[in-house]
């Protein structure tokens, strides 16, 4: 039966609202295509600047890949996630920079997908494509879609969770439950900051009475459960190595107590409206100025926006005044703050300022990229190379080669590299592939510093001559050797405008303390 058969014998009532209902269905289905066809593009653009990208492998970035040859349920520093994904996507893909920063963009775009549904679910559908395409557009998103790390497996693992959570609130499902478990399992394992999700939705609970019978549903317990089984292995993982992950998670928090710290609040605070946007972020804090002025002017959708957000940046900003916080701490908290200034500005037809910032953040979006393309060719005023920090890692770990081979050719060759830096074992771990020799990483102290001080650490064993490669004029590691000879000192370039200078000494002679 087709469909005006279908309606031949109807009342007109039901003629008008099925014709309603298929309209209403049509339009959301074009809405859909044309989200994903804008949000495919920006994506395939992103692939083309990560292609013409000529920024080295920052530090991080060169860790977790090392850390992604030997795939484990722990590491150093981080959770064992952000290894998995860049292993899958080197096997897959090859070793090249590209390769390994292709699953943020993927990632990326899965997190936008997942904005646009958390947007449908609690608004409409054009609430969902601006804000989909906002977060798309977010210059952190920009920023971070040209480099792999931890926050980008995370956002996708929030916003997925946000999504289920949503989703339970309206009726408790076993999809839902099982989404939510996936969710915060892969969020712990991303990043420990997932653990936020978990104080939003208690803070949510207790100012939403209307939903504190979700409580009494197993469906959120066998959620919960399900994500702590999922990160359990981790922990299993820390305890059999010294919890040295939830050491280094601690040490980065550095509570010191006082005193305070208000200009280090205050710049935190500040770096926000480079994260999120200068429009949306201003919206942001207008938006919660309101909601504390008049709680009731919030409905049960901003409600629940509001308590995923607003903590997390209160958190993140008491951290930076007890002691110091990075701009992209606060990173999860932007999930729901993009849908609800979204929500918000198109529910105030403030179409001005909605237009003014997607020009704005698109303008950012398109910065990066050219600047990554020109990364060590750019001169900006008073900052200028922004990337010089992430150059120089090629050249170091060519400089390396060269003092291997002039040590072979003069006939004293060189038995294993040494360095007293983590940035430099960093770089060379993925840089230095080609040496051969081994490369070993200073370990002072009875903990740790870094993955390299755990894996490749120098001992009494270690082949010699050693060729020290330090940062330091007068590195302490010297005073370790019998025999200490300073070799030669050199200006690495770190772009055009940009060096760094690597000290270069050869030990012999270890000595035990």
């Amino acid at each position: 039966m087709n469909g005006q058969q279908g309606y031949a014998n109807a009342s007109p009532d039901t003629v008008v609202l099925g014709m309603r209902k298929r309209a209403s269905r049509s339009l959301s289905e074009r809405s859909t295509t044309a989200f994903l066809a804008v949000v495919g593009v920006i994506a395939a653009l992103r692939l083309l600047a990560l292609a013409f990208n000529r920024t080295d492998l920052y530090m991080d970035e060169a860790q977790y890949w090392a850390w992604s040859l030997e795939p484990a349920l722990g590491y150093f520093s981080k959770p064992p996630l952000i290894a998995w994904i860049i292993h899958g996507a080197t096997t897959v893909c090859g070793e090249t920079e590209a390769c390994v920063r292709l699953p943020a963009i993927a990632l990326h775009l899965l997190t936008a997908l997942l904005v646009y549904a958390i947007g449908w679910r609690l608004y409409d559908k054009t609430v969902a494509f601006w804000a989909g395409l906002g977060y798309a557009l977010l210059p952190a998103v920009s920023l971070s879609s040209g480099i792999i790390s931890t926050d980008v497996p995370l956002l996708a693992a929030w916003a997925l969770a946000l999504f289920a959570f949503a989703g339970m609130l309206n009726g408790p499902s076993l999809a839902n439950a099982l989404l939510l478990a996936l969710a915060l399992g892969l969020g712990l394992n991303a990043k420990y900051a997932m653990a936020y999700f978990a104080a939003s939705a208690a803070l949510y609970l207790v100012i939403a009475p209307e939903s504190r019978g979700l409580l009494r549903s197993p469906h959120l317990w066998m959620a919960l459960a399900g994500g702590l089984a999922l990160i359990a292995p981790n922990v299993l993982w820390n305890a059999t190595n010294g919890f040295v992950t939830f050491a280094h998670t601690a040490d980065n928090a550095n509570w010191r107590g006082i005193p305070f710290h208000p200009g280090k609040a205050a710049e935190f605070l500040l770096a926000q409206f480079g994260v999120f946007g200068p429009v949306l972020f201003g919206a942001f804090l207008v938006i919660v100025w309101r909601a504390v002025r008049k709680p009731s002017v919030a409905g049960p959708s901003d409600k629940l926006l509001l308590a995923f957000s607003v903590p997390i940046l209160a958190a993140v900003t008491l951290q930076a005044l007890i002691s110091r916080a990075h701009a992209n701490w606060a990173a999860p908290a932007y999930i729901a703050a993009i849908a609800l200034v979204t929500a918000v500005m198109i529910r105030d037809r403030e179409w001005t300022w909605m237009r003014a910032s997607f020009a704005i953040n698109g303008a950012v979006a398109l910065f990066l990229a050219l600047a990554t393309w020109q990364a060590g060719h750019l001169a900006l005023p008073i900052v200028g190379d922004p990337f010089a920090r992430t150059l120089g890692n090629r050249e170091l770990a060519t400089a390396v080669e060269a003092e291997l081979a002039r040590a072979a050719n003069e006939g004293k060759p060189i038995g294993s590299v040494l360095t007293d830096d983590r940035e430099y074992a960093a770089a060379l771990a993925y840089y230095g592939r080609g040496i051969t020799v081994p490369i070993l990483s200073w370990r002072d102290g009875a903990s740790p510093r870094s993955h390299f001080e755990i894996k490749s650490p120098f001992t009494a064993a270690a082949p010699a001559p050693v060729l020290l490669v330090t940062p330091r004029l007068a590195s302490p590691v010297t005073r370790r050797f019998a025999s200490a000879t300073p070799v030669t000192m050199r200006e690495i370039p770190a772009g055009r405008h940009t060096t760094r200078t690597v000290h270069f000494s050869t030990l012999d002679g270890y000595q035990h303390r």
